[in-house]
């Protein structure tokens, strides 16, 4: 009965592949589809204005931290700020890439060699995303009055950024199906 079930669970790996596309379509979707939303445009300001790659998506890069808004808060004053530093522009196109990727993780079966390269520009995506660790000093505690702060101590945005890595990871697992897939069925014609 051990073997057996030790046979059962060594035979999963297509079943993580198949929840790890899945997963990654989910997030992609969802997460894309969000960033149409204040809220969530608001959320990534901190990283973009901080990135050496992507400043230039902002007019006013360095003037984010007065105009921040909280998660569920939406200050007029603020707002406007935001409109006039093309934060939601950038969020809404942030968001139509997101929602492509998604889209060409899931047609994997219908357009391999077109999967295989979404796959591959969410594996370089996530390797920027990873580089806000770096970039960005909202990614870590702040030394207010704890004596913990700083590095190792990841904030609330430094630990969803640091969940890329299995991104990362997950689209190496995609991009590799995707080819395999597509050189079979060049092969078979």
């Amino acid at each position: 009965m051990k073997n057996s079930i030790i046979n059962t669970i060594a035979n999963l790996d297509q079943l993580g592949k198949n929840a790890i596309r899945f997963g990654i379509v989910v997030v992609f979707l969802w997460i894309g589809g969000l960033k149409f939303f204040a809220y969530e445009a608001d959320g990534v300001v901190p990283f973009v204005a901080n990135s050496p790659f992507m400043s230039f998506f902002y007019n006013h890069p360095d003037d984010y931290k007065t105009h921040m808004n909280k998660e569920g808060e939406l200050i007029p004053a603020n707002h406007q700020w935001h409109i006039d530093n093309n934060t939601y522009g950038f969020s809404a196109g942030l968001g139509i890439f997101l929602i492509t990727l998604g889209l060409l993780v899931a047609l994997h079966k219908v357009v391999p060699l077109a999967s295989m390269v979404g796959s591959g520009l969410i594996f370089l995506m996530s390797l920027g995303t990873l580089s806000f660790l770096i970039t960005t000093p909202e990614s870590w505690v702040p030394h207010l009055t704890d004596e913990q702060w700083g590095f190792p101590y990841l904030s609330g945005r430094g630990r969803l950024v640091i969940k890329d890595i299995v991104i990362l990871g997950g689209a190496i697992i995609t991009m590799s199906e995707s080819a395999k897939l597509y050189l079979q069925r060049k092969n078979n014609n």
